[in-house]
């Protein structure tokens, strides 16, 4: 890392920074446990915000896992300085996203926003939420 790259590369490596500096269209990153997945998505997230001058509503940062999500949305929040006010509008897990575009856009093919998920216990018990 150059003196002159910004703070935001700190403790890459060079396969991360390269993930990182990835501005143009989306970007993928997978890798096994604990080799700084959610660090590279923060600090992405990060370098699009502060130095490409991307609105944070308009960035999509999904994961796999709550815990995974929350550490992004709380990282974000700290590295930005942004305390409580910096949210990512569009980061979160697959589910959340996913229910959440369909409460905002599912009438367009026939989905309620009252919809109901059922998970696999609600299944076997039958248990029915729109009663």
């Amino acid at each position: 890392m150059s003196q002159t790259e910004p703070e935001i590369f700190k403790g890459l490596n060079p396969q991360q920074v390269q993930a990182v500096k990835h501005v143009e269209g989306p970007a993928l990153v997978v890798a096994g446990p604990g080799s700084g997945k959610t660090r590279v998505l923060t600090h992405r997230v990060g370098y699009l915000i502060s130095q490409s001058n991307v609105s944070e509503n308009n960035i999509l940062c999904v994961t796999f896992t709550n815990k995974a999500a929350g550490e992004i949305q709380n990282r974000i929040r700290v590295f930005l300085g942004g305390g409580n006010s910096l949210r990512l509008t569009w980061g979160g897990t697959f589910h959340s996203i996913s229910s959440r575009i369909l409460r905002k856009d599912g009438y367009l093919i026939g989905i309620p926003p009252s919809f109901v998920i059922y998970d696999t216990d609600d299944h076997r018990t039958g248990n029915d939420f729109r009663r």
